[in-house]
């Protein structure tokens, strides 16, 4: 077996090699991506009797997606499959008599590694499962009704609970390996503590903390620590609508809603409405929201008609670099809408606050 503290010195030619049901034939297409020399690769092969095979070349352990799609048009839509593996020097085997999701590895530590926390995850998975089967099996009103998304919200959240408890057991046995850095940028999902954090990423060994992934999920936790609640707020300064720079300090001495939101999410134009209703009621008592969106150069127009569409009456800003936002990296979003809450001296005091919430917040600050 391969030793862990060996594992990052090693670099060369890997193969993956799949074995599925072997009624999986064309159309089925499997595709391969991950990085390499600071590029996305995407690689894609046919699938022949529900065999698949693809080769390259790391220079240390890559983290992978690989997609089978049983009707062979892409990596999205319906009849796909997708699982997270691991690319290191060797043949990697992929084998189940059923489909992928089912699917074991051989001949690579790593990927059992990876096997163990997808077995560790498996029953929060299927309890998510039943639970979106559940809520879309309602009739609409019934989703929409506040008693019954009350009761479900509780469920839901027993649920994330017991994957984030599966998360945590796992980083915490699994300290030597890459794939507990992986499990750990997951849990940083679920826990806002940096202290927390920092303690379960300084239990990892030193050639974990120095891989690729280890490096990455450094640089995350110094973002964390510099966004977190009680820190300063970290300035930037970009372009409004009319191209004039509008800086994050001018809003100093007001509370400040940093909203990050773009024309194409669905969930931040649903969010619109509410935040409307707050500014207009708290704008008057020295409330501003700044908002930043993470449209690019493409989507421009359609930022512009979002923002009147959606009677947006406060200062907007983009640099139109889409998710390489320069504030947006500066403040690690990785998913919107999110949005910080800031004292009139510049420090955050409130994070992704939304709805209710948002409204009770400002209620006991005005």
């Amino acid at each position: 077996m391969m030793v862990p503290g060996a594992i990052f010195a090693q670099q060369g030619k890997f193969t993956v090699n799949g074995s599925l049901n072997k009624g999986i034939t064309k159309p089925a297409m499997a595709y391969l991506v991950y990085r390499a020399a600071d590029q996305t690769v995407t690689d894609s092969c046919a699938v022949e009797q529900g065999k698949f095979a693809f080769n390259g070349n790391v220079d240390e352990p890559k983290q992978a997606l690989l997609t089978v799609n049983y009707s062979g048009s892409g990596m999205r839509g319906k009849g796909v499959d997708q699982r997270t593996i691991y690319l290191e020097p060797g043949n990697i085997k992929i084998n189940s008599k059923d489909s992928l999701p089912d699917a074991g590895t051989a001949g690579s530590a790593i990927n059992k590694e990876q096997d163990e926390l997808l077995a560790t995850l498996k029953p929060s998975a299927e309890k998510k499962r039943a639970f979106m089967a559940e809520f879309y099996g309602l009739p609409k009103d019934k989703q929409n009704d506040s008693l019954v998304r009350a009761v479900l919200d509780k469920k839901y959240a027993a649920i994330m609970e017991e994957e984030k408890a599966a998360y945590l057991n796992f980083v915490k046995t699994h300290t030597k390996s890459i794939v507990g850095i992986a499990a750990l940028k997951k849990l940083s999902e679920s826990i806002e503590d940096c202290n927390v954090l920092t303690g379960l990423y300084e239990s990892f060994t030193g050639n974990v903390k120095n891989s690729t992934a280890g490096k990455a999920y450094a640089k995350t936790l110094a973002i964390m620590k510099a966004t977190a609640v009680g820190a300063a707020a970290p300035e930037f300064t970009q372009n409004d609508t009319t191209g004039r720079p509008v800086s994050l300090t001018s809003f100093r001495g007001k509370y400040v809603l940093v909203d990050f939101w773009a024309s194409w999410c669905g969930p931040c134009r649903a969010e619109n409405p509410n935040v409307v209703a707050v500014y207009s009621k708290y704008h008057d008592k020295g409330f501003e929201i700044l908002g930043v969106s993470l449209d690019d150069e493409k989507s421009h127009t359609n930022w512009l008609h979002a923002i009147k569409n959606d009677k947006l009456m406060w200062q907007q800003v983009s640099d139109l670099q889409g998710w390489n936002n320069q504030a947006g990296q500066m403040y690690g979003i990785r998913s919107i809408p999110q949005n910080f809450l800031l004292d009139p001296s510049g420090k955050i005091i409130a994070k992704n606050l939304r709805g209710k919430d948002l409204e009770k917040k400002l209620a006991e600050l005005f």
